[in-house]
């Protein structure tokens, strides 16, 4: 993908992890964790170039039961969420990271977002990309809105219905050939993706082909829906102390936008931008802004200036 690209495989435990280090080792460490069921390379190559272009040392890593990483025996080993940070932690440690830059999506910023509290000496930076404060209970709230009943007083907003109804059929069977497991995702992309910024069909069909190419057991992936839930709270994010930065999408049908309005406001000083059309993905459209945001972030926290505290909507 480019210069100074190296792959390694970590142990975490009796576990292997696939982990790849772009970029100068010598320049501050961003450590990028993605979302469940996401290999790391559903981090785009122009993205990490950005980024490794701005004087970042990047790492990116498959979590247990994705990719190239192990697979999990969930019913003998069960795991939480408290285990795939311990995960990232091993990462760090393999590359001789005492500190970075955390960047998480989706379930990879609830993962961030406990470090920060949990582990605050390895972090430098704290960035939590169409993610949602630590401690919201999901699960409750798509299982209330499956059975028709009402949402709880202040609950966060849950998936919109297109997209839970696209997640039923997004996991063909065991096996399947590549062309069926491709007709089988690309319509829960299309709704991950928004409705506001153009489709890029051939730039899923690649990303997917590269990850049933790469997967040990595309079904394991699927063991990160029954991890064991998370045990701190929303609360719990007032201790963070790292200089934080949420990113969002007006458009994410995930985690719609009072998701990161919440996670903002739980977060000491945390700066929110939202990223108009974007939705739960990470389309090429939006590579260089969100370069630039992080680039920015990291860079401030380098020069010893913290974000501010406020509240930012971009225009695109």
């Amino acid at each position: 993908m480019q210069e100074n690209n190296h792959e390694r495989i970590v142990h975490a435990g009796d576990l292997e992890l696939w982990a790849e280090e772009s970029g100068d080792p010598e320049h501050p460490a961003v450590l990028l964790v993605m979302g469940a069921q996401a290999q790391g390379v559903q981090w785009p190559d122009g993205f990490v170039r950005r980024l490794v272009g701005g004087g970042r040392r990047v790492i990116r890593y498959d979590h247990r039961d994705t990719g190239r990483s192990s697979t999990v025996d969930f019913a003998a080993h069960p795991y939480a969420v408290a285990d795939l940070a311990a995960d990232a932690l091993a990462v760090l440690d393999a590359f001789g990271a005492a500190r970075a830059h955390l960047v998480g999506a989706s379930l990879g910023g609830l993962i961030a977002q406990r470090l920060a509290v949990t582990h605050p000496e390895r972090v430098l930076t704290l960035t939590s990309l169409s993610s949602q404060p630590l401690g919201t209970d999901t699960a409750g709230a798509v299982r209330r809105v499956m059975e028709g009943a009402p949402p709880r007083p202040g609950e966060l907003p849950p998936p919109t219905p297109e997209l839970l109804a696209a997640l039923v059929s997004s996991f063909p069977g065991p096996g399947a050939p590549v062309e069926d497991y491709l007709a089988a995702r690309l319509p829960l992309w299309r709704a991950l993706h928004g409705p506001v910024l153009p489709f890029d069909e051939e730039e899923y069909r690649a990303m997917e082909r590269r990850v049933h190419a790469r997967a040990r057991d595309l079904g394991a992936a699927l063991n990160h829906t029954l991890a064991g839930a998370e045990t701190m709270s929303t609360a719990d994010l007032a201790a963070v102390t790292a200089p934080t930065l949420v990113v969002h999408g007006t458009e994410d049908p995930m985690f719609p936008p009072a998701h990161a309005e919440a996670t903002a406001a739980a977060i000491p000083g945390a700066r929110l931008v939202m990223i108009e059309g974007l939705g739960h993905t990470l389309p090429s459209a939006v590579h260089d802004r969100l370069a630039e945001e992080i680039l920015r972030h990291t860079r401030r926290s380098q020069s010893g200036v913290s974000p501010p505290g406020t509240r930012a909507r971009s225009a695109r």
